[in-house]
Parts: structure tokens; sequence; C-alpha cells
């Protein structure tokens, strides 16, 4: 299985409902990686405020930040390797990146009988 490393910019929390506005971004990603969780693949996520450690510790985001600064976050890793910075994957990349199908990240709610939705769930 693939191994994926989020690593965040300092930030008060990862899911974008704190503060005076709620960031769609922020929540899209931790309902994606909710959603990945779900499915028992696990995607490590670091914050550079709550996990200042996890970005010392870790060479490749370590020399990368030494060598572009903060403003490289987010930064995404695979196997060792970046592959994506200043921004998060979208859902399709998160599936390509982690050999997932496309519609693993799909949200499908079971219809109630009569409400038109075809094939028996919204999406």
């Amino acid at each position: 299985m693939k191994k994926m490393i989020i690593f965040d910019p300092a930030m008060c929390c990862s899911t974008g409902v704190c503060g005076p506005s709620v960031n769609p971004e922020l929540l899209r990603v931790a309902t994606t990686l909710n959603k990945l969780n779900n499915k028992g693949i696990i995607v490590d996520r670091y914050n550079l405020a709550s996990s200042p450690q996890a970005f010392v510790d870790n060479s490749t985001i370590n020399t990368l930040i030494n060598s572009e600064g903060i403003d490289i976050l987010p930064v995404t890793i695979l196997d060792n390797e970046v592959v994506k910075i200043k921004e998060y994957p979208s859902n399709n990349e998160f599936c390509e990146m982690l050999e997932l199908p496309l519609d693993t990240l799909k949200s499908t709610v079971k219809a109630k009988p009569g409400c038109g939705c075809k094939g028996g769930c919204c999406q």
C-alpha cells in the first residue's frame, strides 16, 4: 500500500471549521481523509503548529522547508517523494496517487421511497 503524508501549514485546526469563517478546502480534505480512514486507508497529516517534530524528523519536508520556506506548505509526500506543493490534492488526485478507483470518495445516500432519485441513491 502507498504511504501518503500531508504536511500542513500552521493553523488552529485541520478541519477548516474553526475561526471566523469556514475554509471549504480544509473541510474537503478533512472529509476526504476521514472517508479514506473509514475504508482502512491511512494518510498521515501533520500541522506545523501542533506537530513541529514531524517536520524535523522527516528529512524530505525538512530539506524542502529549509530551501523553500514555509510558503511551500501544504506539501503532500507519497512514498517519500514530494508529489504536490502549495495546495492539497483533489479527490481525483487522492484516488490516482493511492491507486484507488475514482468512485472511492463519492458520497451516496440511500433514497427514501418516492423521492425520485435515479437507481435508489442520491449522489
